[in-house]
């Protein structure tokens, strides 16, 4: 029999306030100088600004230099800050691009060379050698789950391609899980999220890797997205429903430990051509994947159709995700999000070439991502 090694490491506060425990939990630590990493747009808004009124006693700095996919130019530039503010601590405040920042932002600080060096398929990849500054994180967004994963993506400066940190190293040393930090979002912002959260929860069931304790996870998670996607978009304020998909959020990422499908390789070749928003990109492919997927895996279909509440079986969980995408405002094809025709040999060979649909239920060629992306255009 394989002996197979299971983690669940992250310690997480949960709850509508979380945000206020982090400057004690940073004393605690002896910690002061902390770098609160973010991105252009929120640290434009009073969330921001409310947080940092938690943060008495310490000597506080802010790189907000994130904005849209994250690249590995801004991760030098937040070690910059780093050295430059003489911090001791990094806390990542934001959406998956800031915390994806965040997470790797003490290696580039720490360590030698690009942050590009320590991409885990980089042909002469760097080790991470020295301690990295102690980091948490609060996330604003309930979509990637970035915020308990163990791996950071960057896209090349000039390729746009999307790469990937992965340590165990980079993990938050805490997570303030605080629902209250997405009131705010604006409903579209809330469906594009929400639906890469679901995305993370039903690939990682449909994984075939052998994780029974993510497979848990993953339905659970699924279960809880499926029942509070829809409020939480057209109730803004309601608090229950945002904390059922910051949580939902969290277990998709601690679930895709398992790893994920076709629906993420077409995500990151959508992300990286078209520079679509990785959770709207999701949302686009999920059905059109997931009606592809059905025949490899029709009992894990059912199971997912019976925890979302959807009669009929498996083969009603398709027709029930384009409902859903409708229902939260999310319609039309690729091409009504700017995805073109002669987009897709490029779009292709990117997914083909990408990690994530080797976990996919059924096997998938460049011919078969043709197919896909066709039928999505």
């Amino acid at each position: 029999m394989t002996i197979t090694g299971f983690s669940f490491p992250t310690a997480i506060k949960f709850g509508a306030g979380a945000r206020k425990l982090v400057a004690d939990h940073l004393k605690e630590q002896g910690l002061k100088r902390p770098l609160i990493v973010t991105d252009k747009a929120l640290a434009a808004l009073p969330v921001l600004a409310e947080f940092k009124t938690h943060l008495n006693g310490l000597d506080v700095a802010v790189f907000n230099g994130v904005f849209g996919n994250p690249t590995c130019s801004q991760v030098m530039d937040g070690a910059a800050a780093y050295k430059a503010h003489n911090a001791d601590c990094v806390v990542g405040f934001g959406g998956g691009a800031a915390l994806d920042v965040a997470k790797v932002v003490g290696i580039a600080a720490t360590h030698e060379g690009d942050i590009l060096e320590y991409v885990w398929d980089h042909p002469n990849v760097r080790p991470i050698v020295n301690p990295l500054p102690y980091f948490v994180a609060l996330p604003t967004t309930s979509g990637t789950g970035s915020e308990v994963g163990r791996s950071s993506v960057v896209s090349e400066n000039d390729t746009h391609l999307k790469r990937v940190v992965f340590s165990p190293k980079i993990l938050a040393k805490c997570v303030f899980a605080d629902p209250e930090l997405t009131l705010g979002l604006p409903p579209h912002v809330t469906a594009a999220t929400g639906m890469d959260a679901l995305t993370h929860n039903i690939e990682s069931y449909l994984s075939p890797a052998y994780h029974p304790l993510c497979d848990g996870i993953a339905l659970e998670g699924t279960r809880i997205a499926a029942a509070a996607l829809l409020t939480a978009v057209n109730e803004p304020s309601n608090l229950k429903a945002r904390s059922d998909m910051m949580m939902s959020s969290m277990m998709g990422a601690i679930a895709f430990q398992k790893d994920l499908g076709a629906v993420h390789s077409c995500a990151h070749a959508l992300g990286a051509v078209c520079d679509l928003h990785h959770g709207l990109a999701n949302a686009l492919m999920i059905d059109t994947v997931m009606a592809w997927n059905y025949e490899a895996a029709p009992a894990k279909f059912d199971e997912l159709a019976h925890v979302c509440g959807v009669s009929g079986g498996g083969s009603e969980f398709v027709p029930w995700l384009r409902a859903l995408k409708a229902r939260v405002g999310i319609t039309g094809p690729l091409s009504a999000h700017g995805v073109k025709a002669e987009h897709i040999p490029r779009l292709v060979e990117i997914a083909t070439a990408d990690i994530c649909h080797q976990t996919n239920p059924r096997p998938c060629t460049a011919a078969d991502f043709k197919a896909l992306f066709e039928a999505a255009l």
